[in-house]
């Protein structure tokens, strides 16, 4: 079940929403806050399905996470890749 709360140390979050954690710990992308919400289940993808998965399911699956979904289809690979990939799986 997805919390919703706001996931202020994360570097990534901080990355993607423009920088430095605000006062009240919440970043903001387009007026829209920039939360990280656990699913039920972590994706069990490996590096090479990230590197063939359509555009739309990058979409969805970050969406589910409540990450950004702004940038190419390069960057969203790159982006879904260092978010769930552990760094010697790349």
């Amino acid at each position: 079940m997805s919390t919703g709360q706001a996931f202020p140390n994360s570097s990534a979050c901080a990355t993607v929403c423009g920088g430095a954690t605000p006062p009240n710990g919440h970043h903001k992308v387009n007026s829209k806050p920039c939360t990280f919400q656990m699913p039920l289940h972590y994706p069990r993808y490996k590096k090479i399905d990230y590197e063939k998965m359509p555009e739309g399911q990058l979409d969805r699956l970050l969406n589910e996470y409540g990450l950004p979904v702004a940038g190419d289809v390069d960057q969203k690979r790159r982006f879904a890749m260092g978010a769930f990939l552990w760094p010697d799986q790349y």
